[in-house]
């Protein structure tokens, strides 16, 4: 007996041997983390407001050269201490959050000091100025005397910014002036206005608040006449960023193993693989409403497709009605996914509304969830109105596209079962670093959505007339990733892009010219929803193979959906697929 117990103390003293050095890691990785995140967060104020980290919420970020190279210097300083940890040791969570952090340390230094569109991008600003105002309006996370407080320190800021961007900025690409001068028309009715709200629930502030908000609108109004007569002439830059540029730029924003020439070739491939599912769908329906048009119309496949779609066209809404349309249609996806329990729908609160105007001119749809360290605030997925001086054809071509049965999957997309619940379930993930909720993926993001849009239409939303829709919507995407890289590695033109989406999209002119501009105003985040989505057909095809006649769908999307937003590749590792 005593030698039995004496066998059992040195084994277990053994084991403690060999468990220490995994803790003794995870502890290293996790004071790391923790020091690297607080900086992080410090360096970059309004983004810590938005992922509900209110420490830093009277700050503005600093832009100029002695501060970027102080955030030079800590990246790396960072670095180096999580370089020095025995990463084979790390257990749980902290085994992929290492990882993350250290793709997204590499990814800002890249950022900072090759990338630098400190000194050519105008709209790089524009986060400091009147959406740091806005990100302390519009969730309720504080007494409203608080948030204004940290308001009048932010009014009181943006003429340094103003100041460090005339001084910064070289020579930028016409589009971005542009959009940053059209952005702050937006911004100078928000500074005057936007508070409104919390000074009628604290009216003492008012007269502390009315001089810091003039003078801010005055500052932002000089800065647009400086953006229109003095940057605007010279900015004569390239919007394409060259094919090494872009090349090192997608390894950071996709996170994903394939190359570009792999991501290229499979979005080519399934260009004609969609095509032809959308053409198999469109061939009933063209019956449908075109009963007279005989057989031999039928042997034109894009005729019959571009027939069809043009007939579901027909019905849309428009800048009136656009947004109380997107409210209906919320619900009935809502609606949809809990009656086929598709996915565990969270309580989260969300409300519809239109874009702000200094956040207009990238897309017509955004969801803006609450960050992952405010669980308890309410989503808004906005809707853009088409811009004022688009021509009457632009604007019904434009809604053409968004028409009654788009609306459908793009809400899907946006919201349910999207971007809305996925981010819901991805708060609610804990894990004991904030290395996941504050690098999340927008590859496995966008990716999530667009899988979200099959799932639904697999289960049969809204007919056939949505997965025509859907399979549009799939092109999309793949036209998204051929542009985005052959812009930017190939020199592709405007109108090599327009015939692309038109023709092979589908698209509507209207469309077409929105996502000309969004191309022209981003690099390596169009090719995040083909390969999201690409990585996750794959994992959920892996799922099905390995769990065989057992596979559950809404098992399978909530166990995806229960480690965070990491890459796919990290989700993966994390569920055993």
């Amino acid at each position: 007996m005593k030698l039995t117990r004496l066998l059992f103390a040195l084994f277990a003293g053994a084991a403690v041997l060999q468990a220490a050095p995994g803790k003794t890691a995870d502890a290293a990785f996790e004071a790391v983390a923790k020091t690297c995140l607080d900086d992080y967060l410090r360096l970059n104020p309004e983004y810590a407001t938005q992922l509900g980290d209110h420490r830093f919420d009277g700050l503005l970020t600093d832009y100029s050269p002695a501060a970027i190279r102080t955030k030079v210097k800590t990246m790396r300083r960072h670095l180096a201490a999580l370089a020095g940890i025995n990463h084979p040791q790390l257990t749980g969570p902290n085994r992929v959050d290492a990882r993350i952090l250290q793709l997204n340390l590499e990814a800002q230094l890249f950022y900072l000091t090759e990338l630098k569109s400190q000194d050519w991008d105008p709209l790089s600003y524009n986060s400091s100025l009147a959406d740091s105002i806005y990100l302390l309006t519009a969730r309720d996370f504080a007494p409203a005397a608080d948030r204004l407080r940290s308001a009048a320190q932010r009014l009181a800021g943006i003429s340094a910014v103003i100041a460090q961007a005339k001084a910064n900025l070289v020579n930028p690409p016409e589009i971005y002036t542009q959009t940053a001068i059209k952005q702050l028309t937006g911004a100078i009715g928000f500074v005057r206005d936007g508070l409104d709200p919390l000074l009628a629930e604290a009216p003492a502030l008012k007269a502390e608040l009315a001089p810091l908000q003039a003078r801010a609108a005055a500052a932002l109004t000089e800065y647009k006449e400086w953006l229109e007569k003095d940057l605007l002439p010279r900015s004569k830059g390239d919007f394409r960023i060259g094919a090494d540029l872009y090349r090192k730029g997608l390894r950071y924003t996709l996170a994903s193993d394939l190359t570009p020439e792999q991501i290229l070739a499979r979005a080519e491939q399934e260009l004609e693989t969609v095509t032809q599912q959308l053409y198999a769908t469109a061939l009933p329906l063209h019956r449908k409403y075109f009963p007279d048009a005989g057989a031999s119309a039928e042997t034109d496949r894009r005729k019959v497709i571009k027939a069809v779609l043009d007939h579901l066209a027909s019905e849309h809404p428009d800048n009136a009605t656009v947004v109380d349309f997107g409210r209906q249609t919320l619900q009935r996806c809502t609606d949809f996914v809990r009656a086929h329990d598709l996915i565990t729908v969270p309580d989260t609160p969300i409300e519809m509304i239109v874009t702000p105007e200094f956040r207009r001119g990238r897309s017509i749809a955004y969801c803006d969830s609450p960050g992952a360290l405010e669980p308890n605030g309410k989503t808004f997925v906005a809707i853009e109105p088409t811009p004022s001086d688009w021509p009457e054809a632009r604007v019904v071509s434009f809604f053409r596209e968004y028409n009654n049965h788009m609306m459908g999957d793009l809400l899907v997309h946006e919201a349910m079962p999207g971007h809305f619940l996925q981010l819901a379930h991805s708060n609610r993930f804990q894990a004991p670093t904030l290395v996941r909720s504050i690098f999340q993926s927008g590859t496995f993001i966008e990716g999530w959505a667009v899988y979200a849009e099959r799932v639904m239409a697999d289960a049969g939303f809204g007919g056939p007339e949505n997965r025509m829709q859907q399979l549009k919507m799939r092109l999309r995407v793949l036209c998204n990733a051929i542009l985005d890289q052959k812009i930017h590695m190939a020199g592709m033109t405007k109108e090599q892009g327009l015939e692309l989406m038109m023709q092979r999209g589908f698209q509507e002119e209207g469309e077409a010219v929105a996502k000309w501009q969004r191309a022209q105003l981003s690099y390596t985040q169009l090719a995040t929803y083909f390969v999201g989505a690409a990585e996750h057909d794959d994992m959920r095809a892996a799922a099905e193979k390995k769990w065989g006649a057992s596979f559950n769908l809404k098992k399978y999307n909530d166990l995806v959906l229960s480690v965070g937003s990491p890459a796919v590749k990290f989700v993966r590792e994390e569920v055993g697929l």
